[in-house]
């Protein structure tokens, strides 16, 4: 798959580094392209296979958390509006036909052990977005409690972290409670589920939107690409696991010193055939689901 994505006839909404959104009418079509991003930078080569992972994860964690109000409504092409039911091969396994939402400005960052930027602020300060914690944490600690880490989301740069009376302002009093709740309740099932199936979830994102007066979730759900996925085997305290996400990229990008600004390196072939293999695995283990293309 290219890294640019269209559908001749089909008005394009929205998009961003990985989807692209469509117009469906009442409803929107999202499709996962193969783009891999990183330090928020396109990557010049698409990784096989990468969209029909995330979609696939998605709709599954949509499907499970189906007591959470949420935007899928189907992954079957022919379940879509008809002008796309012409597209169906380059659809096929990386598309969604969802409710349309307003996103709400805010990443729902909830952590479940010290890694990335929290470890780094742990370090100098003891705090991870303000939150006290206890001396002694290492790299990779299981934290004493589920963290809520809400940051910005920004359509260019970095999104910064931000404190909860500033996530408050941001989607209202109204909303933040619930949201802060539901971000916890979803990643401890969800945590609970790859666990016992070979995956410690790290850490992820939520993204939430307002569906006329109704919340729900939205975007993409505890993927590789919005979550830090560890393997159960092998994990130990105080070392950088292995991973099942784009760790793997960043730490390439990171050997060989590149200066985070564009144009992007290109990735070997090695890596981009090893991060497939990464993502591909990580739906298996969580869904069964198994790429036509993968071993």
């Amino acid at each position: 798959m290219s890294l640019e994505f269209n559908l001749p006839g089909i008005q394009k909404i929205g998009g961003g580094k990985v989807r692209e959104i469509f117009d469906a009418g009442e409803y929107a079509v999202i499709v996962s392209t193969d783009r891999i991003s990183a330090f928020d930078c396109i990557l010049p080569e698409p990784i096989p296979g990468k969209g029909i992972v995330l979609n696939q994860l998605s709709a599954h964690w949509f499907r499970k958390f189906s007591d959470i109000a949420n935007h899928f409504v189907a992954t079957a092409v022919d379940e879509f509006p008809g002008q796309f039911k012409r597209y169906s091969a380059e659809l096929a396994g990386r598309s969604m036909l969802v409710r349309k939402a307003r996103p709400l400005p805010v990443e729902c960052v909830v952590r479940g052990y010290l890694a990335g930027s929290a470890w780094k602020e742990y370090q100098a300060s003891g705090q991870v977005n303000g939150q006290s914690l206890p001396g002694g944490l290492n790299l990779a600690s299981r934290l004493p409690e589920i963290l809520f880490t809400p940051s910005t989301k920004a359509h260019a740069g970095h999104d910064e972290p931000i404190s909860w009376n500033q996530f408050s302002e941001l989607v209202g009093p109204r909303l933040a409670g619930p949201i802060r709740d539901i971000s916890l309740s979803l990643f401890a099932e969800g945590s609970d589920f790859a666990y016992a199936r070979g995956i410690i979830v790290a850490d992820t994102k939520f993204e939430f939107g307002m569906a006329g007066d109704q919340l729900v979730l939205i975007d993409e759900c505890l993927t590789p690409d919005s979550s830090r996925f560890w393997p159960v085997a092998g994990y130990e305290e105080g070392t950088s696991p292995p991973s099942f996400d784009k760790q793997f990229v960043r730490d390439y990008l990171e050997s060989v010193h590149w200066s985070k600004q564009l144009p992007a390196p290109h990735l070997p072939a090695e890596v981009v055939e090893k991060t497939a293999q990464k993502y591909q695995d990580a739906l298996v283990r969580l869904t069964g689901y198994r790429l036509a293309s993968s071993p």
